[in-house]
């Protein structure tokens, strides 16, 4: 090669998303969708709003909120689309994942999973919950495009590998989330002041979690240089960004792990004693880590329904013509219910 064929290679290189997602040709426009769930005010709002550089202040994500962003990988380039869903509610609304992904756009779609590291009673309920209904979403879509475009669902099936050669150790010992996966610990700031070995347990554990789906992990909080690497992430799958190499494991330290750059051997076995683990039964190494997690934090039974303001009585959504109306509607539904109550007690009933 000549080396103007090498410049050329390398602005391709550059300018292109990487081989692992669409071949996105110059001039053409690439688009993603990328849905956020997690724990209820876990800042999933502002870390999006992070990434997409805005400046306002987070509001509560009512039920399934749209937004997009646009960048241009290149002078006078088409921007280039990612379309962001945000689910409210935490585990509640989980249904509504429905709507974002289907089989049109399953191919270009990937999942930012934020989990409160200040509340570890809730942290597996609430992975388990989302990713579980997700996952089985997904499965359905590509169940039917194996019938309708087999090569589609296949290019799927095989890109979930992508991360993970043949001759891994742990190749038969993971099984990789259908379509791209980031999990983000949030307000790691709180995290950091709970005891050390609270920390580990809560480190390896979701170590193990992002390795066995095949995802990547890192710890963020309001700190911008957190922040940035959390945006790494999340504008690699949106734009195509280049993937950062740089890799953290300490559990005194925020976690940065990028998709297939962790081992088993690394994460070591689930923190527990030999004794408790032989008296645990479990069908997969993700039952056995659940066990041992749950161990240390018992499941919190929480329902994240509870202190859920009305939207109709929210002031951002006030909208004065509208509210009146309301407001006339139920007082004529009280009064309905008083006259249907004095009826029924007026009523003679048959005693035969």
């Amino acid at each position: 090669d000549t080396l103007w064929d090498l410049a050329i290679a390398e602005v391709e290189k550059r300018t292109n998303p990487d081989d692992d997602d669409d071949d996105v040709k110059p001039g053409e426009v690439w688009e993603k969708s990328i849905l956020f769930m997690g724990n209820k005010t876990g800042g999933k709002t502002t870390i999006l709003l992070r990434c997409l550089e805005r400046e306002e202040s987070p509001k509560p994500t009512l039920a399934l909120e749209y937004t997009f962003g646009r960048r241009a990988r290149r002078h006078n380039a088409p921007k280039d689309v990612a379309h962001f869903w945000e689910l409210g509610g935490g585990t509640s609304l989980v249904e509504l994942i429905r709507i974002p992904i289907t089989s049109h756009n399953i191919r270009s779609f990937a999942v930012v999973l934020v989990l409160d590291l200040s509340r570890p009673n809730e942290l597996w309920t609430t992975m388990e919950s989302l990713l579980q209904v997700t996952r089985s979403h997904v499965n359905k879509i590509l169940t039917k495009l194996e019938k309708t475009n087999p090569e589609v669902a296949a290019e799927i099936k095989q890109r979930m590998w992508n991360h993970l050669q043949r001759d891994h150790p742990d190749y038969a010992l993971v099984d990789p989330f259908p379509i791209p996966l980031v999990i983000i610990g949030s307000k790691y700031d709180i995290f950091h002041e709970f005891d050390s070995e609270m920390r580990k347990i809560i480190s390896k554990t979701l170590r193990f979690v992002s390795h066995y789906y095949g995802a990547s992990l890192v710890f963020t909080s309001k700190s911008e240089a957190l922040l940035l690497k959390a945006r790494a992430l999340i504008n690699h799958l949106a734009f195509g960004y280049d993937k950062s190499k740089s890799v953290s494991v300490d559990p005194s330290k925020p976690l940065f792990i990028p998709a297939g750059l962790d081992s088993m051997s690394h994460i070591g076995p689930p923190p527990a004693s030999d004794s408790d683990l032989g008296k645990m039964r479990a069908n997969t190494p993700l039952e056995l880590w659940k066990k041992v997690f749950e161990k240390t934090f018992p499941p919190k039974s929480f329902c994240d329904l509870q202190d859920t303001k009305d939207p109709a009585q929210d002031s951002q959504y006030a909208e004065y013509e509208v509210d009146v109306m309301r407001a006339q509607k139920n007082q004529e539904l009280e009064q309905y219910k008083r006259n249907a109550s004095k009826s029924w007690k007026e009523m003679d009933f048959d005693s035969d």
